[in-house]
């Protein structure tokens, strides 16, 4: 096993931590020292489960090492006809089980066009049949929790199938990694909502990648409940743009608690506030108001 000297930068950092996996974290170790991630079970006595979810979750924060060439692009997706479809269903059982699953979870039967999209998640993406089948279930629960009462599009979770397929997910245990990484973001960017008192509606797009952003700089409630109340009092209200240039000053500064935020408040109200005078200084003030 290769022993070298390491430096994270602090948003890989940020990511690792914010996983709370630990297997996950020594994986990246593990590879980041030089060795071979083929050796990490027998080095890191690693399952095959265990080995399988670390990856999912390396690869869904962006830290795994990909080939530029395995990078699946939507647009190269084979074009598949309607003989395709009905050779499927004639030859293949296990994508006949597949669509009757689908459309038992979405709720109404799928045309050829959506059967077409259904055959390239097994045929081009190579994902499994009970891989598929959570995947549309997470796109699915995903939908109801924005608020859209409607189940998704095949073609709205082609995107979602497309990703996964990008990021390795192709097994149940990676599936899994991936869910519950998602759900924890999602449980804290609802927290973040009720802090910022917004009720009723979605983000919009700009807002949520503000709000990840957030989230990813690895800042407690504590301390994004100060930036919010800053900003407030020094706007009148939510100004996403004046927050994330506290929060982001607050980052480059290194502050992680309350308490480094009122420590630098100090430390920059002395710098503005005006030098007092030494006793020399007074005296020759005086000196030059008798003078004139």
């Amino acid at each position: 096993m290769n022993i070298q000297d390491l430096s994270i930068n602090a948003v890989d950092l940020r990511k690792l931590l914010g996983t709370a996996s630990g297997d996950a974290a020594l994986l990246y170790l593990y590879i980041r020292g030089g060795n071979d991630p083929q050796s990490a079970c027998d080095a890191l006595h690693f399952t095959a489960a265990r080995y399988s979810c670390a990856v999912a979750t390396l690869r869904q924060l962006g830290l795994w090492p990909e080939e530029k060439h395995s990078i699946i692009v939507p647009g190269e997706r084979p074009q598949y006809s309607e003989k395709d479809v009905l050779d499927a269903m004639d030859h293949e059982a296990s994508f006949r089980l597949l669509r009757g699953e689908v459309q038992r979870l979405l709720g109404r039967n799928l045309n050829t066009e959506d059967l077409k999209i259904l055959l390239g998640f097994v045929h081009y993406l190579g994902l499994p049949s009970e891989v598929v089948s959570v995947l549309v279930s997470f796109c699915k629960d995903r939908a109801r929790q924005r608020g859209n009462l409607r189940a998704p599009s095949l073609r709205t979770i082609e995107k979602e199938a497309y990703r996964w397929a990008e990021q390795g997910i192709d097994t149940l245990e990676g599936a899994a990694a991936y869910i519950q990484t998602q759900n924890e973001r999602n449980s804290k960017l609802h927290g973040l909502l009720n802090l910022l008192q917004i009720r009723g509606r979605s983000l919009t797009a700009a807002e949520e990648r503000f709000a990840n952003s957030w989230l990813e700089m690895g800042f407690s409630q504590e301390l994004i409940s100060m930036a919010y109340e800053r900003t407030c009092l020094n706007t009148g209200g939510l100004n996403w743009n004046y927050m994330n240039k506290i929060l982001t000053r607050w980052q480059e500064a290194g502050f992680k608690t309350a308490e480094d935020i009122r420590t630098g408040d100090r430390k920059g109200a002395e710098k503005a506030a005006p030098r007092q005078l030494d006793e020399d200084e007074k005296a020759a003030i005086a000196r030059m108001l008798q003078e004139v």
